[in-house]
């Protein structure tokens, strides 16, 4: 098993920077990609952005140029780099991990709530 643990969330004006990190514990060998979604009041959860074991990544078009993910595999953490943001970012966002062992199982964090308001 694996846990994802996210910290960095809370309340920023619209423009403003916020940086999410997750550090993961556990079988990480059986991690692949890792990455981020997020979940607003009444919505679904979706993708936010996601990168592979070598760092190839995929943004949802909503943040791209605004976010940035990133990983340190030797740190075993995940991070999301939030500028420029919006009121439309505002979600619960998920840390997530891919589970190569058994892909219909994929790996959650516990959430943090991220609140851009003035």
């Amino acid at each position: 098993q694996v846990q994802l643990v996210e910290s960095g969330g809370g309340l920023v004006q619209p423009g403003g920077s916020l940086r999410l990190s997750c550090a993961a514990s556990g079988r990480i060998f059986s991690i692949g990609a890792m990455g981020w979604y997020r979940q607003a009041p009444g919505k679904e959860r979706g993708l936010v952005a996601t990168i592979a074991p070598l760092s190839s990544t995929n943004y949802a078009d909503s943040v791209k140029g605004r976010f940035t993910v990133s990983r340190d595999n030797a740190k075993k953490m995940v991070y999301l780099q939030m500028n420029r943001m919006k009121p439309e970012d505002t979600a619960v966002y998920y840390c997530y991990a891919e589970n190569i062992d058994s892909p219909l199982n994929d790996y959650w964090g516990q959430g943090t709530q991220v609140t851009v308001s003035s």
